[in-house]
């Protein structure tokens, strides 16, 4: 081996820097706007009460996901509006399309033991349940994988303004390839495509200029 600087690492980090700092847009500006989903060691963030709301059901997107938005007369959907008139960049779509960003790159970096990346997307005390996570399958000298083969449905299950503190709670329903392993044999999951039902809640101070909403609860459905 030379003893040149591996050019594919270089590529590797300016190709993580751009999704990040392309995340951090989605999720704050006008294109609007855990527990990663069954994988096995991950501790529950605390749970965030969802709101029973009449759903509407979004156009449908050329990738085949169903999107539901509660209805503009139930209290989630109030409470979008209250979020849209203190923060004129959000717009509920274009949040989930934010939202979708950010569920596939946390499972990944999760799966990858990715602390970077959990650091920018997590809030800290988020960040700290996936950290112990990481470091205990590390210390246990086991690797995870996780493939996200179809999302099936987002949904904006509740929303909420407190003071200048904006949260809304996503519905993902996707399928995926959970595998646990150790010394190359499988020690939990299977190699199947299952049905995962994930509900995370993301927080955002709109009276700030950081754009970038944070991912502060997590639990299975």
């Amino acid at each position: 081996m030379s003893g040149g600087f591996p050019i594919d690492l270089i590529l590797f980090a300016m190709v993580a820097a751009f999704l990040v700092l392309r995340l951090r847009s989605v999720l704050g500006k006008r294109q609007g706007y855990e527990r990663p989903p069954a994988a096995p060691g991950v501790p529950e963030a605390r749970s965030t009460r969802i709101e029973a709301v009449t759903e509407d059901i979004a156009p449908a997107r050329t990738d085949g996901a169903r999107r539901v938005l509660p209805a503009s007369s139930s209290l989630a959907g109030q409470n979008l509006s209250r979020i849209a008139a203190a923060d004129p960049t959000f717009e509920p779509n274009a949040f989930l399309d934010g939202a979708e960003g950010a569920f596939r790159m946390v499972v990944a970096a999760f799966a990858q033991g990715d602390r970077q990346t959990l650091r920018s997307l997590l809030s800290d005390d988020t960040y700290a349940g996936f950290e112990q996570a990481v470091t205990a399958r590390e210390n246990a000298g086991e690797s995870q994988r996780t493939e996200i083969r179809a999302m099936q449905e987002l949904a904006i299950e509740g929303a909420a303004l407190n003071d200048t503190t904006a949260e809304v709670t996503v519905r993902f329903v996707s399928d995926q390839v959970n595998i646990t392993t150790k010394n190359q044999e499988i020690v939990a999951g299977a190699d199947a495509v299952t049905e995962v039902i994930d509900i995370w809640s993301f927080q955002r101070d709109v009276s700030q200029k950081d754009p970038t909403w944070k991912l502060t609860a997590t639990r299975s459905a």
